[in-house]
Formats: structure tokens, sequence, C-alpha cells
């Protein structure tokens, strides 16, 4: 499993419908953000790769996904440091893996 509820459980307290409320932003928003991200490498664009890996990284972490947070926030220096692009491309492939990997994973798990 790439991912955990620690973080999201601890928070809750056994509030299920917080639980899911959750799983359901994350589901909603993530894979949005993943695409943006994807259309901002594209356009060259450091600012919008900043933004979009900045929003991302804290909906990751809430998931115990270290180390996808930590390509995340790699993504974000590198864009705010306007690096090559092809350096921060390269990295891209390897979030956008784990991301479709668990958004697989909790529709699953979650009946979604």
């Amino acid at each position: 499993m790439i991912y955990n509820l620690d973080k999201i459980n601890e928070m809750a307290e056994g509030d299920e419908a917080f639980i899911n409320s959750v799983i359901s932003v994350f589901l909603e928003e993530v894979p949005h953000d993943l695409e943006e991200l994807e259309s901002a490498l594209e356009q060259h664009n450091h600012e919008r790769v900043y933004k979009l890996s900045h929003k991302i990284k804290p909906n990751v972490d809430l998931l115990g996904m270290e180390q996808t947070r930590a390509t995340a926030l790699q993504l974000e220096t590198m864009g705010k440091d306007k690096a090559s692009m092809e350096e921060i491309r390269s990295l891209f492939p390897m979030l956008k893996k784990d991301i479709h990997q668990v958004v697989a994973e909790l529709k699953k798990d979650f009946d979604l």
C-alpha cells in the first residue's frame, strides 16, 4: 500500500465522515492539479510548477506518502528556483505514477 491513514485518523478521532471527506477531496483535487502541473511543464511555466507542486505536497503528506511528498517538494523548489525544465520534467513521471497508483487504491479501498 502506497498510502497510510495515520495522520487522517489522528485528526478524525474516529469520525468516518471526516475521513471519507478528506479522501473525496483528494480524489477530486489532486488528479486535476497533476494534469495542470503536466500542462505547466509543457508550457515551461516555472511559477505554475512551483504553485501546483506546493498545492499537491500537503495532500500527499496527509496520506503518509513520504516519497511522493519529497518528490513534490523537489519539484516545488526547482520551480521556484527556475531550474532546468528538463531536470524538472525528469522527476514528474515518478510523481504522476505514485498519484495515479494511490488514486486507484483509494477508489478500490473506499468503493468510490
